[in-house]
């Protein structure tokens, strides 16, 4: 998950991504329906789900594009060694910053939260969900997000390939 800043998703107050407002409560729902967080709350149990932002810093107001551009390399850093398979950025800067430097669909994509909310998009090495921000959500923002990742998580979204059978051994050797 990839929200935008602690002063927009939550977390200001308690250090932890999407806690501490309704908002961030609902989108914490939504991810438990689908096993990927174990229970809701200020501290919530994830599963196999990171929580980060874009500008890991609480600042007063939206930072600037400095300040952006100034941590850009921290979570660049911390994106990488996660070796994360699906991105989940959260709201429209987000995803535009992921579209735009984690994909070949920046130029291919109009970034309308609206309809782009839980849908599979294509990245270079990650499969890349876009979230509406759910301080916007409306009827039927939750349930597309579920079944989105619902069908998400029936696939191979891993797309691993076993070069173990090239190796002496059964041991299997995955790879992305």
């Amino acid at each position: 998950m990839v929200g935008d800043h602690p002063g927009v998703h939550g977390g200001a107050e308690t250090g932890v991504p999407f806690t501490g407002s309704e908002a961030g409560y609902r989108l914490q729902r939504a991810l438990a329906e689908v096993d990927l967080l174990d229970s809701v709350g200020d501290a919530p149990d994830v599963n196999a789900t990171f929580l980060s932002y874009l500008h890991m810093c609480v600042a007063d107001g939206t930072p600037t594009d400095d300040a952006y551009a100034n941590l850009e390399r921290f979570f660049d850093a911390e994106l990488r060694a996660i070796a994360a398979h699906v991105l989940l950025p959260v709201g429209e800067r987000a995803t535009r910053h992921v579209l735009e430097q984690y994909t070949a669909q920046a130029r291919k994509v109009t970034v309308d939260m609206v309809s782009l909310h839980g849908q599979e998009l294509l990245g270079s090495g990650w499969l890349v969900v876009p979230v509406r921000d759910p301080n916007e959500w409306e009827s039927g923002d939750h349930s597309r997000l579920v079944e989105g990742l619902t069908e998400l998580q029936s696939t191979d979204y891993r797309r691993e390939s076993d070069l173990g059978r090239f190796l002496p051994g059964s041991e299997p050797y995955l790879v992305r």
